[in-house]
């Protein structure tokens, strides 16, 4: 994704909506969803409760509750993470340059908490709408069924 792309797809407040001190968000969170959604951590593969989910519902920020992403957008790309071919409403995350682990990335964050969710990918050839792939971590996600 290009940085103009990033710009045109990121209609988001400057500042988190909802900003906690390091101690609050430790005390609310696992030490799991601490070391992702906070420290930008990675779940393994194929361990996530949601990579191979297929309830229908909507994906909700695991630290702050913003929906983010539907059942109807998810797909499974094989990968061993959730994921979806774009979010709910751009407003949603905000899309930051990650060239850490000696690679450019774009990651994912949720635009009222600032946590870290997982990084979109384009260009891949899934056979989506957009041909992206944004592909979260399970622990910074949680499902609200609609059955």
């Amino acid at each position: 994704m290009s940085d103009s792309q990033q710009s045109e797809k990121s209609p988001v407040p400057e500042e988190p909506t909802v900003q906690k001190t390091e101690e609050q968000w430790r005390s609310e969170l696992t030490p799991d969803e601490f070391r992702v959604l906070r420290k930008a951590g990675t779940e393994r593969p194929f361990t996530g409760e949601y990579w191979d989910t297929q309830t229908e519902g909507v994906y909700a920020c695991r630290a702050c509750g913003q929906e983010l992403f539907t059942s109807n957008a998810k797909f499974d790309a094989g990968c061993g993470w959730p994921s979806f071919f774009a979010p709910l409403a751009e407003d949603r995350v905000r899309y930051i340059r990650d060239s850490t682990l000696g690679m450019v990335r774009v990651e994912v964050r949720c635009s009222a908490c600032d946590s870290h969710l997982g990084h979109v990918f384009e260009g891949e050839g899934f056979n989506t709408p957009t041909d992206q792939r944004y592909c979260m971590n399970s622990v910074s996600l949680r499902l609200k069924t609609t059955q």
